[in-house]
């Protein structure tokens, strides 16, 4: 197919990267249009393109962040849409940003942006059933035009590496946003009760609770943690693969109950062994003690009991790691993406009953 894809976001966005490569794969054309950076000035030129392009194309791939487009992207070209809503509007600014109360006016606003959206598309996306469930609770509606599709990341960045450094101390990972649901503060309080063991820490991004997260490390006098600023993908993977063990979310906010985000995906496909908190979504992917560590939110002494034994049983730390990166190879690569994304697609086709009709090179797609 011909496929118009429409995303809030701009051209780099690692989710717009990422689906155009795995559509690419399954041998559509993408005709993009995305904006030059994720403000919403750009969204009455970013239409008009939709406007220009959407004529010659079978089908509409609105993704993130789309919730203020589907509807836009609708009345323009009344195509057949997939929505990849990726992460709901209410979870982000009730739950995450904290912008409103639940059940308030603003909430109930943010809840009907995402409502409406889900109502205009063919079908719509989310990456666990814990999500989409969750989405039926806020907004109460029937759920039978979402379709789960696990998160994937770039595995030609994102994949198995030998340790090139040499060293005689054990060294856990996290890299990601100082906000409350990744728990930064955790992971230190961890490390303080580590600190008499031959383990250090690598800590690789910035964010919103930065410096009082570097506040409490000077307070708990904390010398083998070492902070690093963000840095490019590539480079990220080559932090990794020096680990032992990769660190995922921790935080007890409202959040860290809903997602399985990137971080645990690309710790499973470096090959590395995970510990992160235990949620319904993790588990819907990874088992305990098979092919992740889970630990209970915001709880320090057991993030540091998780590292201790894997750095202690090498036998498990590898087994875990193994069917860690097998659960990766079977549901998290681009390929796998593009797999899923077809059959998707393949299904508003024939909801829509569209016509097949030989393309110039001999296949069949959509008119």
């Amino acid at each position: 197919m011909k496929i118009l894809y429409v995303a809030g976001r701009e051209a780099s966005y690692s989710r717009n990267r990422i689906i155009q490569r795995a559509l690419a794969a399954q041998g559509h054309e993408v005709v993009a249009c995305f904006p030059p950076d994720k403000a919403f000035k750009h969204y009455p030129a970013l239409l008009w393109q939709v406007f220009l392009k959407a004529r010659s194309c079978d089908l509409v791939l609105v993704g993130f962040y789309g919730q203020l487009l589907v509807p836009f992207v609708k009345l323009l070209t009344w195509k057949p849409m997939l929505f990849d809503m990726y992460i709901t509007t209410y979870d982000t600014m009730v739950f995450d940003r904290e912008k409103a109360k639940p059940g308030s006016f603003k909430a109930r606003l943010y809840a009907l942006s995402d409502w409406l959206s889900y109502q205009l598309a063919d079908l719509s996306i989310l990456d666990t059933n814990h999500a989409i469930q969750q989405f039926g609770n806020i907004v109460k509606t029937d759920l039978g035009k979402f379709r789960r599709l696990f998160l994937a990341v770039d595995d030609s960045a994102i994949h198995p590496k030998p340790q090139l450094e040499a060293r005689d101390h054990f060294l856990v990972h996290f890299h990601g946003e100082y906000i409350p649901f990744h728990g930064v503060r955790h992971i230190l309080q961890a490390a303080k009760l580590l600190e008499n063991e031959n383990i250090r820490f690598q800590i690789v991004g910035r964010g919103a609770t930065y410096e009082e997260d570097m506040a409490l490390a000077r307070e708990l006098g904390l010398d083998k943690v070492r902070f690093l600023d963000p840095v490019p993908y590539a480079k990220l993977a080559d932090y990794m693969a020096e680990a032992d063990v990769c660190l995922g979310i921790f935080g007890n906010n409202p959040r860290a109950e809903l997602v399985l985000t990137n971080k645990v995906i690309e710790a499973i496909g470096m090959g590395k062994p995970l510990i992160t908190r235990r949620n319904q979504p993790v588990q819907e992917l990874l088992k305990d003690g098979d092919s992740v560590r889970l630990v209970e939110a915001a709880n320090p002494q057991q993030i540091a009991e998780a590292i201790l034994e894997l750095k202690n049983k090498p036998d498990l730390r590898l087994a875990i790691a193994s069917k860690g990166h097998q659960t990766f190879l079977n549901h998290n690569t681009v390929d796998k993406l593009g797999q899923g994304l077809q059959a998707i697609l393949m299904e508003i086709v024939a909801q829509r009953g569209l016509r097949l009709s030989p393309t110039p090179a001999g296949k069949d797609r959509p008119l």
